[in-house]
């Protein structure tokens, strides 16, 4: 059990990496290509939400393991065009961490959702998430440029939680449940930490 855990902390710790990636300020299109993919990875709240989105995405399977990732991205690009336009949401920040205590919590308790259900609510954390990167766009910054550098940045996290499920189910049927369940929990705990203002 020990190891179990410490292989799932390990893992999220590796997944969680480029939340400490700094990107370097161009000009033009550089600008808004890096500061789009730097945004999605500079912070562990949305690391964690968007791997866990290619975890849950892994564990529900069979179409749910490219439909989530899609569907995430194209209501992301939606969220971040309103948040771009200046249309204000409600409770972003609190949605953000939302997303990782839900996500990680379903991860955790081995919840099968209902591949509509699962559909609908990375829907509405896509939407925070997407307004999030939409509000923060430098005025500077291209446009479609930023939008692709985001967009390419979630899609590379998505990868990697779908990545993280595969290697934790090769550990076999008893301890891969057992840390993805340990992996689950960790982001769940985070997620808490996160909307409590303690990380």
């Amino acid at each position: 059990m020990r190891s179990v855990l410490k292989s799932s902390l390990l893992a999220l710790a590796v997944a969680a990496l480029p939340a400490v990636a700094s990107a370097h300020p161009a000009v033009g299109d550089a600008a808004g290509f890096s500061h789009g993919f730097a945004h999605p990875v500079s912070g562990l709240d949305h690391v964690l939400a968007m791997v866990m989105v290619g975890v849950v995405a892994f564990q529900l399977g069979g179409r749910a393991i490219w439909l989530l990732p899609v569907t995430f991205i194209l209501m992301m690009a939606f969220g971040g065009v309103l948040g771009a336009a200046g249309v204000d949401l409600p409770f972003v920040e609190t949605g953000i961490a939302l997303s990782v205590v839900i996500l990680g919590g379903m991860i955790a308790i081995n919840v099968r959702a209902p591949l509509a259900a699962a559909l609908g609510m990375a829907g509405l954390f896509a939407i925070v998430h997407g307004h999030a990167h939409g509000a923060e766009m430098p005025d500077d910054a291209a446009g479609a440029a930023y939008a692709a550098g985001f967009i390419v940045a979630t899609g590379l996290l998505h990868g990697a939680g779908l990545a993280l499920g595969y290697v934790i189910g090769r550990v076999g049927e008893r301890q891969g449940v057992l840390a993805m369940r340990a992996a689950g929990g960790v982001a769940a705990i985070s997620g808490l930490g996160i909307l409590a203002g303690l990380i």
